[in-house]
């Protein structure tokens, strides 16, 4: 990638021939940057490609070729102009499912992910201990057990390397978490505590909790977690634009709080924002959203509100997910609900009648079903409408229910890193052909579903390029699948880049502004070092994010 300040030099680069059209459409004096000898796969379908990019301000003022570019250039002497130099260019990357605050606490927290056995896994919880204050708490973590073969933590583990903080880690899904003993009388959690319905206290053979709490029963040490303070929700989120915007992303829909949206208020205020936000907040409070709207509002293009989250169960590596049959590691276990279904029904139809955007996390077979079937029926309730319902994750299907997504007008929001992830162990949880259908990213494209693609961030890092090759590739993180896990499943690397941009911003109501590169359109792109269509599909995972621009702003670029 080669930078150049005004004209002086471009006559070198390209020739000064080019279409007048967009030329006298847009004033060369007000072009602010330009990109050309790019390969710019622009989304949208009437223009596929291109070579050449003008922005004027925050918006798209050409997309055609390096020529037509270059005569506009000649009248822009202050603009900036890029060479690519043969890199792809694309829309801004959105992130269609995130946990964005707790994804930059995450960034400064224990790092568990990786921890290969238990000795390690303590180790790295002792070593973190002594960095911080005595009383204290350590949060994060997002261990994964199936590291080191499938065993829980337990909180005798680590009690005694941790006797002056409270512990409450999380496995890497969100859907248990390890407490110690600190953390546990700090809840007020004895072998005489009740379960919790649709969550689970994990105990040992005498009846004592092992620090192990699923799902709703994390709620009992959650609610004992002392607050972040404001600053350090604020330090949290300007960590995680930074982090996401070297990796291309622009965009992202937050799963999470009003803490949230307030957080993200404060920085719209101060103007610090650099990754446009769609802010989800809990379906159990939708009134609460349904008049926050009323009063101000749904946002802007850098802040929106409108949408509701929602879980049907939990998740397959917890043990969670709700399914039809058993699994096949635990025959007497099919997993749970988290939610009655008649509060999630009637949540849905009357959140849906107050206009607001319904997203449901539902991930076993059982719990996709079961909202399909509120879907349909609060359509047939409230009448026709263009409600773009959605279905997190959407991992697990029966094959029959594929079909309906479309059917329907569903959109199944999933993220490809999980089916690389997951791969590597859930053909033995729920057997080989309740597989086939799992992760079926192929299967719901050729149904007609409109699919949209995200992270999970922070549950599995936020990088859309690695989303893209999981997509496209489906090798396990292990390596023992080359050819692909499922690989019937496995989709193009045009449909993996839509489910990224154009698909992700239909799944928010901004399609009119965003998603595409087009004339109008909100100048967010992302610079590739080279063209994801044109190299193997193996090595996608190693091409390098250039330069990303939010609104005609360079947000991050790559040091040479």
């Amino acid at each position: 990638m080669k930078i150049f300040r005004g004209v002086a030099h471009w006559t070198a680069v390209v020739s000064l021939i080019g279409c007048a059209h967009n030329y006298r459409m847009t004033p060369p004096s007000q072009i602010t940057m330009a990109i050309v000898n790019a390969r710019i796969w622009t989304g949208n379908p009437a223009q596929p490609w291109a070579t050449g990019i003008a922005v004027t301000g925050e918006k798209i003022a050409v997309v055609g070729s390096s020529a037509e570019v270059a005569k506009l250039m000649r009248g822009a002497p202050d603009a900036r102009l890029i060479d690519a130099r043969g890199g792809m260019v694309v829309p801004g990357f959105i992130d269609s499912h995130v946990h964005f605050v707790t994804g930059g606490f995450r960034l400064s927290s224990v790092q568990l992910r990786d921890a290969r056995t238990p000795a390690e896994f303590i180790a790295r919880i002792k070593a973190y201990a002594a960095t911080i204050p005595a009383g204290a708490w350590i949060t994060g973590g997002d261990w994964d057990h199936q590291n080191w073969g499938g065993e829980l933590p337990r909180r005798d583990w680590i009690d005694s390397v941790t006797q002056k903080n409270p512990v409450w880690v999380s496995r890497l899904d969100g859907h248990m978490a390890l407490a110690n003993g600190a953390a546990l009388a700090a809840a007020g959690v004895t072998a005489s505590t009740a379960d919790v319905e649709g969550g689970t206290i994990v105990r040992d053979s005498s009846g004592s909790p092992t620090g192990i709490m699923k799902d709703n029963a994390e709620g009992i040490v959650d609610r004992v977690e002392p607050p972040p303070a404001h600053e350090l929700s604020d330090g949290a989120l300007d960590a995680a634009m930074h982090y996401v915007a070297e990796r291309g992303v622009t965009s992202v829909h937050n799963m999470g709080t009003f803490a949230d949206l307030a957080t993200f208020e404060r920085a719209h205020r101060a103007g610090r924002l650099i990754t446009r936000i769609y802010a989800v907040t809990p379906i159990a409070h939708w009134e609460r959203l349904r008049d926050t709207v009323a009063a101000r509002g749904r946002g802007d293009a850098w802040l929106r509100i409108g949408g509701l989250k929602g879980f049907v169960d939990g998740s397959l590596g917890s043990h969670t997910a709700a399914m039809f049959a058993p699994f096949v590691d635990s025959p007497a276990d099919s997993g749970l609900l988290v939610e009655d279904p008649e509060d999630l029904h009637r949540w849905t139809r009357d959140a849906d009648r107050a206009g607001l955007q319904v997203i449901v996390h539902a991930i076993g077979d059982r719990a996709i079903h079961l909202q399909l079937d509120i879907f349909g029926q609060v359509e047939k309730e409230n009448g026709a409408r263009d409600r773009r319902f959605r279905i997190e994750h959407a991992q697990h299907l029966l094959p029959a229910d594929i079909p309906r997504f479309a059917q329907l007008g569903v959109i199944p929001s999933m993220q490809p890193y999980h089916a690389i992830d997951d791969g590597r162990w859930a053909e033995r949880v729920i057997g080989l052909e309740r597989v086939k259908t799992t992760y079926a990213f192929r299967s719901l494209l050729d149904a007609g579903a409109r699919l949209a693609f995200g992270s999970d961030w922070f549950v599995a890092p936020p990088t859309p390029l690695e989303g893209i090759y999981a997509a496209v590739t489906r090798r396990t993180l292990d390596d023992r699948n080359p050819s692909g896990w499922v690989p019937e499943q496995k989709v193009g690397v045009e449909d993996a880049l839509r489910a990224y941009t154009v698909n992700a911003a239909f799944a928010s109501f901004d399609d009119e502004i965003k998603g595409s590169l087009e004339r109008g359109k909100l100048a967010d792109l992302v610079l590739v070092d080279r063209d994801i269509t044109r190299i193997p599909p193996e090595t996608i995972r190693d091409a390098r994010v250039l330069m990303t621009v939010v609104g005609g702003r360079v947000v991050f670029e790559a040091k040479q």
